[in-house]
């Protein structure tokens, strides 16, 4: 069977490496303490899973993330009082004028007793806002996730060759899309909804840092908003399009919509959009005549040609390999790949979950099959190269799945830390979570703590990746498929008994996890029953006699 249109269980974030080229003009190749690779977004509407149920999916790529996993409560507030707007380092780089660093990315102990951290100094807003009489409760990471009535968020950053990076201070927008996404969480129900707000926010209050795309749905309904800050910082470009239901969208660090259409109830954006483009003269058309968001905003590939294109391609060909969409386009402005398709076969949670472990596998681009992969078939690349990035990457920090149905006693996420091709997925629901997801440093090992847990299986799988990637596989399904038929039989429980339930397993999980690090050492004790992958084995030593 040709692995290229199928799923199969074996197998950030872009943060501007054009800021590379800048770094050596300037004589130092000091990068922006951010840097990452890339980010994966999708939606699956209702109509387009096998359940019934709507999934957005998020992978957070980036070596400066901050991996630590944040219940915030609901709250009352008080008349008049105001929200505060917070900075985000994820964006480009740390910005110490505002006590803003990757890890920890926010101290701010009004917002969640996770954010408290005592002897280190409170992250500086940006600015305020109204506050609202009560905000609901949801899951934070560096994006917002989701809310306690289902309302899923998704992120990628998108590079435009117009603006690549508009630094916050005084006179430009408060808002990046890491806090926009969160005052929709505070304050909305549905996803259209969450889009109108965040435009209304973008329009009076502006936008700062690099192009984004945020995926909002809810259980009925998938939008896509793309946004953009513009060249005097005031308000913001942004443009919204609704999923139709029954289809799959992906997206991969580049604006994806395309015409700009009024009068057309599936957009949302400015009425003076059209206007604004031509007023700062970035207003482009389509061959048709119709003014294009992509074509407009100059949303060329980041780092290497099909850095963005070849994931969009694959998650496409994944869930519609009837749609025989080519692997290879004139430029980063095709039309060639549709903005959504509708799977060949409702897709199934445990084919959203493998296609975040993708590595091209069965394809041309195989990545473990090249010369790069090593002796053990990596599905990774590491040094400064310009390796071409694939769905999996070895700088992911964690994946969510959110889930979002009527059937369910609340609404949930599915979790791995790390990349999802060595790890585990696990479910939590919108409700505190257990201790070993908040207050994670990456730079200081604990074992208590999930991303360690995690870790310790991930960097020992991608030394012997094609001899020990089987064991964890099979360790991680297991634990996936306990999980999903956990969940199943949940459905008569209260929301709070639901959450007590996911706790109780995430952490048998995670002790599971822990465990089978030492496993793997005791079973492949001194390279015991470690072999090289067959299509990268050396030839044998020649014997020769004496």
């Amino acid at each position: 069977m040709n692995k290229e249109n199928h799923f199969f269980p074996s197998a950030k974030k872009a943060k501007r490496i054009v800021a590379i080229c800048g770094a050596l003009l300037a004589g130092s190749l000091a990068l922006p303490g951010a840097l990452a690779e890339a980010c994966t977004t999708a939606i699956v509407t209702k109509g387009a899973s096998a359940d019934g149920n709507a999934y957005v999916t998020h992978s957070n790529d980036a070596f400066e993330s901050d991996p630590s996993i944040v219940y915030v409560p609901a709250k009352d507030h008080a008349p008049e009082s105001r929200r505060k707007v917070y900075p985000a380092a994820i964006a480009w780089d740390n910005l110490p004028e505002y006590a803003c660093y990757g890890n920890p990315r926010l101290v701010a102990p009004e917002r969640a007793d996770a954010y408290d951290y005592p002897g280190k100094e409170k992250t500086k807003p940006l600015g305020e806002i109204p506050e609202v009489a009560h905000t609901y409760a949801y899951i934070d990471s560096d994006y917002g996730v989701m809310n306690e009535h289902g309302l899923m968020l998704g992120e990628c950053t998108n590079n435009s060759l117009r603006l690549e990076y508009l630094e916050p201070k005084e006179g430009h927008g408060i808002f990046y899309a890491s806090e926009l996404g969160r005052v929709a969480l505070e304050r909305c129900r549905t996803a259209r909804e969450a889009v109108r707000l965040m435009g209304s926010l973008i329009d009076e209050y502006g936008l700062w840092g690099t192009g984004e795309t945020l995926l909002v749905a809810d259980k009925d309904e998938g939008w896509v908003l793309e946004m953009q800050p513009t060249p005097s910082g005031k308000g913001g470009f942004w443009i919204a399009q609704r999923v139709p239901d029954g289809e799959f969208f992906v997206a991969a660090n580049q604006f994806r919509i395309r015409a700009i259409r009024e009068h057309d109830d599936s957009q949302m954006f400015n009425p003076r959009l059209p206007d604004m483009l031509k007023e700062a003269g970035w207003a482009a058309y389509d061959k048709n005549g119709n003014l294009d968001w992509v074509l407009s905003m100059k949303a060329a590939e980041d780092f290497h040609p099909y850095f963005c294109l070849r994931r969009v391609w694959r998650a496409l060909s994944l869930v519609a390999p009837s749609a025989r969409l080519p692997a290879k386009v004139r430029g980063w402005d095709t039309d060639a790949y549709p903005f959504s398709v509708r799977p060949d076969h409702p897709l199934t949670l445990e084919e959203i979950m493998e296609l975040h472990r993708d590595a091209y596998e069965g394809t041309d681009f195989d990545r473990t099959r090249d010369a790069g992969a090593g002796l053990f078939a990596s599905p990774y690349r590491y040094g400064d190269s310009k390796w071409e990035r694939t769905i999996t990457g070895r700088h992911i920090a964690y994946t969510w799945i959110a889930q979002s149905s009527e059937n369910s006693p609340a609404p949930m996420m599915w979790l791995s830390m790390n990349a999802p091709a060595e790890s585990v997925y696990i479910p939590l629901a919108v409700a505190p979570l257990p201790d070993a997801y908040s207050r994670a440093d990456r730079g200081k090992f604990d074992l208590d703590k999930a991303w360690w847990i995690s870790q310790q299986v991930t960097m020992l799988t991608r030394g012997y990746y094609s001899a020990l990637h089987p064991e964890v596989a099979k360790a991680a399904h297991q634990a996936e498929k306990r999980s999903m038929a956990l969940v199943a039989d949940a459905s008569g429980q209260s929301p709070e008994e639901f959450a007590k339930t996911l706790r109780e397993n995430a952490e048998r999980t995670l002790a599971e996890w822990k465990a089978l690090y030492g496993n793997l050492l005791a079973a492949h004790d001194g390279d015991h029953h470690i072999d090289y992958d067959e299509s990268h084995r050396p030839k044998a030593d020649k014997v020769e006699k004496y």
